[in-house]
């Protein structure tokens, strides 16, 4: 697929969008999904100025691009830095070659710890991503490659327990030699500490970052906030005066390319119900550690604070959430067991909004 075209199908799908997010201010671009560091710089810049010169995209926005480490050349990384990228996120994953050829990762330790090096040199902000629970992993193997991210000192950090997605080879059949629930525990509450030492707060489930550092375009999600997504596959959360759609662009590259000049990109638009909000606000709000003000959910959702109150309630009971006036917050136990706490909300969320 050549680059121009596609380049060209993501500025006339975000044209076509601009009644949709008219008058917002657009303080974070997110470069995500497959492999945006497979695009040149030349490209990632272009997309830029077409974004600069559409949206009121606000100085000093964040711009994330995220990277595959065997994508990775010095000239690249400084031309995303010159295009007006200024976060770069690297899927890490492991710096054990085994962990990554057993992931089927195109990287290796060698490549992996050449990328870092690049993004260190070129970006204030980045973010390494690693996974933990791994086949054949050990507590030691997992601490070993937290120790090898912290000493190329990263101002932000993802570590990831590894997902069974449905529609992988993992998700078809399990590979050997997983840790059990008991062993992931320790590896997680290991890891944890260790970050907690090297200066980095724990604020999403997942992401850890010096002061500072935090991902702005996350930390939007997480806190329900709207996003347009261009491109195949592309997701978008937008909220207008009388409703809040999801939508996703259609996921085939090719034919998300023939689908935009006719203004079919978009496959699927989902009107979120008065009785999905209060669980799809709570899905990403207690994600973050230290919670939400609990005025944001009124203020995102349009109901009432009350039609949580029963699930509050039994959170509350169950060391899940601290709720009071002024935040929502998941308690350390809460944050262990998220799914836990969130079906509470998925259990109330329909009888509470129609009473």
């Amino acid at each position: 697929m050549p680059e121009a075209a596609y380049v060209d199908a993501l500025l006339a799908d975000l044209e076509r969008a601009l009644p949709e997010i008219w008058g917002r201010r657009i303080h974070s671009v997110f470069f995500g999904g497959g492999t945006p560091s497979l695009f040149s710089p030349e490209a990632i810049d272009r997309v830029l100025q077409g974004v600069r010169a559409l949206t009121p995209l606000l100085p000093g926005a964040e711009v994330t691009l995220e990277a595959n480490p065997g994508t990775v050349e010095a000239g690249r990384f400084r031309g995303y830095r010159e295009a007006g990228v200024t976060r770069l996120s690297l899927g890490i994953q492991s710096f054990d070659p085994h962990h990554l050829q057993a992931l089927g990762r195109i990287h290796d330790d060698i490549e992996a710890r050449r990328a870092v090096e690049l993004a260190a040199t070129h970006f204030e902000t980045f973010n390494l991503d690693l996974m933990y629970a791994l086949p054949g992993q050990t507590l030691a193997g997992a601490l070993a490659d937290v120790d090898v991210a912290l000493s190329f000192a990263p101002p932000h950090l993802s570590a990831y327990h590894l997902t069974l997605e449905p529609n992988t080879p993992f998700g078809h059949m399990a590979p050997p030699g997983l840790p059990d629930d008991d062993l992931a525990a320790d590896m997680q509450a290991a890891i944890e500490a260790r970050l907690a030492d090297a200066g980095l707060a724990h604020y999403e489930t997942s992401a850890f970052a010096r002061p500072g550092h935090a991902c702005r375009h996350n930390l939007n999600y997480w806190e329900f906030g709207d996003y347009l997504g261009i491109g195949a596959g592309a997701h978008s959360k937008l909220s207008f005066h009388d409703r809040i759609v999801r939508q996703m662009r259609v996921k085939h590259p090719q034919r998300y390319l023939e689908a935009v000049p006719a203004g079919t990109q978009i496959a699927e638009v989902r009107k979120l119900t008065r009785a999905d909000l209060p669980f799809e606000f709570m899905m990403n709000a207690l994600r973050l550690c230290g919670g939400v003000p609990a005025p944001l959910f009124e203020a995102r959702t349009g109901l009432p604070l009350a039609v949580c109150d029963a699930a509050f309630a039994r959170g509350r009971a169950r060391d899940l959430l601290e709720t009071d006036a002024a935040r929502i917050a998941p308690t350390p136990r809460g944050q262990r067991f998220l799914n836990d706490l969130l079906e509470l909300f998925l259990a109330d969320d329909g009888r509470q909004a129609r009473e």
